[in-house]
């Protein structure tokens, strides 16, 4: 993996703790000074407003109160293994029967009603083997044991979280899959909900704060940049940001207002360095960039149909093209392995996009599209205009679209790389099947806003995407102040990017350094508000399984990360960790970093020991 590089500006200071090349030796919590004052953490969270104090539990209680005894989780396991053998068993028996022609119309209902039975054990086993199931209704157990006690309540601490997890699983698996009110639809769309929300639903119930709520859970799951809220909270509070007039207050034109559309013309002819200048008839904007994806994706598929993107890749486009348009996206396989094709990890080619689309079409799928995110996420690349032209030219030939998300065009920190989009080329090689999409959300920190801005060459696109302005537009007043925010170019390049960029290069340094000390491989790009890392040293075997119950590991701890598996990693043990928060909630993030891998190592340990005994 690459070698970091230090920038400047340091603003989070080393943790007097080092970690050694042995592996993770964590400092008693109670004895850590996150805040940076003479008072201890645990002080913190006797001040006034702690929501959750009473919540928190003697170590010896907890541990008396989540260690479940071993036999009893072995039953739950094997209760569930036959369950998923005996509903295998039932569409064996329902798949493999003789086609019966010209029955009795009293049989004819009753091998209507099988099928319909076919259908319900389908998706459960589909979901069991999926692994979407863990989601439903989960809710992240409380941290069991530290690292610091014995290898033996270790094993037990595992067993007791396995057995806490399949408990709410299956609990949870009648609500899932029994609904007398939705539909089919609406029940996918419930599961798939629940399979891709809990950990930000249990977050957001359970939010850490540093004087309210110190043992909340600390997201470093959810993309979004935390460092400048100081500055933009200013920005926003001042008096040309106040503006009301009827016009606001009343539906708007579709695609967006008139104004707003012309100003977001405007800032991407600058910061795209567009070679002309760009037509605000050729913009539209909606709800956020999956909104716009969502619409594009709609426009340009019909159902069934596939676009092709690069894996691994943000897995909430998933979601946008899911929901409404029944669009599936096919993974362009990545390898981390540099092979002689690639010269970097993960490295995207042309003959990787050929091979995918020919797998594609024998599978009977229609590609109408390829789908690119620029700089990538989760991996950071920074595409080059060679590697552009190429993918371009690729789409051409087989008269593909092409979507490209450049969400992080502005959070390119490092000075070394140089981002290109898309609209800065002067001749593209199908103008009109060619659509850039952009927001505020991450370059500006104000994903709350909901506002995402789709330019196509192709006014008839743009027509059909503005219709979905209907259903997901933005408010008046909230495309005003936007379009006073991106009016302001002097703020914009004087001071909010400059201490952006400072403060993300420092905040990268940071976690890049824990990284390197516990010896973690990681890809190191540069951009973006994520590091890509590796933990398959932590998984034993090196499933997609074990990658879900390190998760867990760390939901258990308070730590919300992300893992490879949802964005379609082909290899287990990937995880996204977000840098972009502040000082004291990072520090603190990391220290429960340690403890969860120092756990998993001890327990691996443990497992070694313990295989060649068995044998």
């Amino acid at each position: 993996m690459d070698e970091t590089r230090d920038g400047e500006g340091e603003v989070f200071p080393n943790i007097s703790a080092d970690i050694s090349s042995a592996g993770p030796v964590p400092v008693p919590f109670s004895s850590v000074n996150w805040s940076g004052s003479s008072q201890p953490v645990e002080a913190k969270t006797k001040a006034q407003g702690m929501s959750h104090q009473s919540d928190v539990l003697p170590c010896d209680q907890l541990r008396d109160q989540v260690i479940g005894n071993q036999s009893s989780h072995t039953q739950l396991m094997e209760t569930l293994l036959h369950l998923r053998q005996t509903v295998d068993d039932c569409i064996t028996q329902l798949t493999t029967r003789p086609p019966q022609l010209d029955l009795p119309l009293e049989e004819q209902r009753h091998n209507q009603a099988t099928g319909e039975q076919e259908a319900f054990l389908r998706r459960v086993v589909n979901l069991l083997q999926s692994g979407a199931m863990w989601g439903l209704g989960l809710q992240a157990p409380r941290p069991t044991l530290g690292p610091r006690d014995d290898a033996g309540g270790g094993q037990q601490a595992q067993l007791s979280r396995q057995l806490d997890q399949l408990v709410h699983q299956l609990s949870h698996l009648e609500v899932a899959f029994v609904s007398h009110d939705l539909s089919n639809r609406g029940i996918d769309i419930s599961a798939f909900e629940r399979s891709k929300f809990q950990d930000f639903k249990t977050y957001q119930g359970d939010k850490y704060h540093e004087d309210k709520n110190t043992m909340g859970f600390i997201n470093l799951g959810v993309s979004e940049n935390k460092l400048c809220t100081d500055l933009m909270t200013e920005r926003l509070s001042r008096s040309d940001m106040n503006h009301l007039e009827d016009a606001l207050l009343q539906y708007s034109d579709q695609r967006g207002q008139p104004f707003l559309r012309e100003e977001v013309a405007r800032f991407l002819t600058y910061y795209c360095k567009s070679p002309a200048r760009l037509d605000p008839e050729n913009v539209v904007v909606l709800s956020g960039c999956c909104s716009v994806f969502s619409a594009l994706a709609t426009v340009l598929c019909d159902p069934g149909e596939a676009l092709l993107t690069p894996t691994p890749f943000f897995g909430g486009l998933v979601m946008g093209s899911y929901l409404y348009s029944k669009v599936e996206l096919m993974p362009v396989h990545l390898d981390s392995e540099i092979t002689d094709g690639s010269a970097r990890p993960f490295q995207l080619t042309v003959d990787k996009l050929e091979q995918a689309l020919l797998e594609a079409t024998l599978k009977g799928k229609k590609v109408r599209g390829l789908l690119l995110i620029n700089p990538q996420n989760p991996l950071g690349d920074v595409y080059s205009r060679d590697s552009l032209e190429e993918y371009l030219e690729f789409a051409k030939r087989y008269n593909l679209h092409v979507i490209i998300d450049e969400l992080y065009m502005l959070s390119v920190f490092d000075d070394s790389v140089t981002f290109r989009s898309v609209l800065s080329m002067e001749s593209l090689p199908d103008p009109n099947r060619t659509h850039m999409i952009w927001g505020t959300s991450k370059d500006f920190g104000i994903s709350g806003f909901r506002f995402g801005a789709l330019y196509t060459h192709n006014k008839e696109v743009a027509s059909a995407v503005s219709s979905f302005g209907f259903l997901n537009g933005i408010s008046g007043i909230t495309q005003y102040k936007l379009c006073r925010l991106l009016q302001d170019r002097e703020w914009i390049d004087k001071v909010y990017l400059p201490t952006n960029h400072s403060r993300l290069k420092a905040a990268h340094r940071y976690i890049t350094n824990k990284l390197k000390a516990l010896k973690i491989p990681f890809l190191n790009r540069g951009s973006g508000l994520y590091v890509w890392m590796n933990l398959k040293e932590y998984l034993q075997p090196c499933t997609f399984e074990e990658e879900l119950l390190l998760h867990h590991r760390f939901l258990g701890n308070k730590l919300i990360l992300s893992p490879g598996k949802t964005y379609m990693c082909k290899e287990p043990g990937w995880f996204r960790l977000i840098f972009s928060d502040k000082p004291l909630p990072l520090k603190l993030a990391m220290h429960r970093f340690y403890e969860v891998l120092a756990e998993q190592k001890r327990d691996l340990r443990v497992k070694q020991l313990e295989d060649p005994q068995k044998e």
